[in-house]
């Protein structure tokens, strides 16, 4: 690993919570919170692929960098990487970590930690997961669960990604948390192939990677960030963020 490269996609057009990069948070859009933890991780550059050139106004007036991409992008992976061939078309950066625009609260030791395994020539991508404390999270189909086979104490071999309650059986169920880190070369690959199977049953997109043989090792970090895709969730990172919380 010699540069890696942050990329944080950002859209407008979110159907539960439309505009939401652009959500005040104490005073500053959320898209610039992401922002900040992103610069906070110390692991490279920080771009965001912004849809709309508010988002890139927003982010050049905080004293990042941001590109412009298609309005038209299916997932984050193709806008991430439209951003990747305006900013870098040469290749110097080797590893490129997808962060979402919508996790204000995210941990920057957690993103550091998160391209950890690409040390090992084996593994391909990179992502998070956490050990599920709440009986209500086995079951919740919203909270997506990583199966995986563990390499060492705090890193996993994925072998799937389910939004079923899995493994059976006693023991740890694991959240996935949804950042990625991917060799250039992967990205390249990921995004030309097509749809898979599973992906469109679970609706999960890193399973197009594991049908193509792509190996993805997971970090087990020690909270999950909160996503923001509802106003109740705003509110939640007001809260969280607030200047006078503990």
């Amino acid at each position: 690993m010699s540069d890696p490269l942050i990329i944080i996609p950002a859209r407008m057009s979110a159907t539960r919570l439309p505009g939401k990069p652009l959500a005040d948070i104490h005073g500053e859009p959320m898209i610039v919170h992401v922002w900040r933890r992103a610069m906070e991780t110390g692991i490279g550059n920080v771009l965001v692929a912004a849809d709309t050139p508010e988002i890139v106004k927003v982010i050049e007036k905080a004293g990042g960098q941001a590109v412009m991409t298609s309005s038209h992008h299916m997932s984050g992976s193709d806008r991430i990487y439209e951003a990747l061939m305006e900013f870098d078309p040469n290749g110097h950066h080797d590893i490129i970590v997808n962060i979402q625009g919508d996790l204000p609260t995210l941990d920057p030791k957690s993103v550091a930690a998160s391209i950890l395994p690409l040390a090992d020539e084996a593994v391909d991508m990179t992502t998070l997961c956490a050990l599920i404390t709440q009986d209500e999270e086995r079951s919740n189909p919203n909270v997506v669960k990583l199966i995986g086979s563990h390499i060492t104490p705090t890193r996993l071999k994925a072998l799937y990604f389910t939004r079923a309650t899995a493994p059976w059986g006693e023991g740890p169920l694991y959240h996935h948390i949804g950042l990625y880190a991917y060799r250039r070369r992967i990205l390249e690959k990921f995004i030309n192939l097509k749809p898979s199977t599973l992906e469109l049953r679970e609706k999960l997109e890193q399973l197009r990677a594991l049908e193509a043989g792509i190996r993805i090792d997971a970090v087990i970090v020690d909270t999950v960030p909160l996503g923001v895709d509802t106003m109740e969730d705003l509110m939640r990172a007001r809260q969280i963020l607030s200047p006078h919380s503990n």
